[in-house]
């Protein structure tokens, strides 16, 4: 697969496209809250959990406080698509505190220890200058491709959004950050865990 050949500030270009297993984990947030199993949670459970139990489950999908809070406080939820639709709407309602809030607990996309080392090396290159612009980490939702892609999309990814002013990238950032707390909700709700995949946080939705 080839990839535009423009580059940012010393960003290598993505290495070549390599034959074998995807590459690239889903980007995460770290291990996920232990009160409540994403395997075994179901929408029923998660209606009735304690608040601070639904609250932390929350924060393994976005970690907001407002956002958990307010989906914690709304339920229960009929279905899943009302949860979800409950937690595009506190996406977006987020303030700018709230969203930095979010962004320190995501942990940075990484390559599987086995990829070449110029990967490596290409991708650590990507982050740093991302974060060194923004600063904060890289966030990117992949569903849409497969994971044999997902290596290329983030390398393509952070080259096309370092050139975003801070307001920009603010925006692509937040909309990011929504797709995967759906995902992670999805997974949280159903033990659905293809629904990483896509994802991350890499990391992703």
């Amino acid at each position: 697969m080839s990839r535009p050949s423009e580059s940012h500030a010393g960003l290598p270009e993505p290495p070549q496209r390599r034959v074998g297993p995807p590459a690239l984990p889903a980007q995460n947030r770290g291990p996920a809250p232990a009160c409540l199993s994403a395997r075994s949670l179901g929408l029923d459970r998660f209606n009735t959990a304690p608040t601070a139990d639904a609250e932390a489950a929350l924060l393994g999908c976005c970690g907001s406080t407002r956002w958990a809070q307010r989906l914690a406080a709304h339920r229960p939820y009929p279905d899943v698509d009302a949860l979800l639709a409950a937690a595009d709407e506190a996406g977006y309602d987020m303030a700018p505190a709230d969203l930095a809030e979010a962004l320190a607990t995501e942990v940075s996309p990484g390559l599987h220890h086995a990829a070449p080392h110029s990967a490596h090396l290409a991708l650590s290159a990507g982050h740093a200058a991302y974060e060194s612009r923004f600063g904060h980490v890289f966030v990117i939702c992949l569903d849409a491709f497969r994971p044999a892609e997902h290596p290329d999309q983030v390398l393509a990814g952070i080259r096309a959004r370092l050139g975003h002013d801070p307001d920009e990238e603010r925006v692509v950032t937040a909309d990011e950050m929504r797709r995967l707390a759906r995902g992670r909700i999805i997974e949280l709700v159903t033990g659905a865990g293809s629904a990483r995949s896509g994802r991350e946080a890499l990391g992703g939705c």
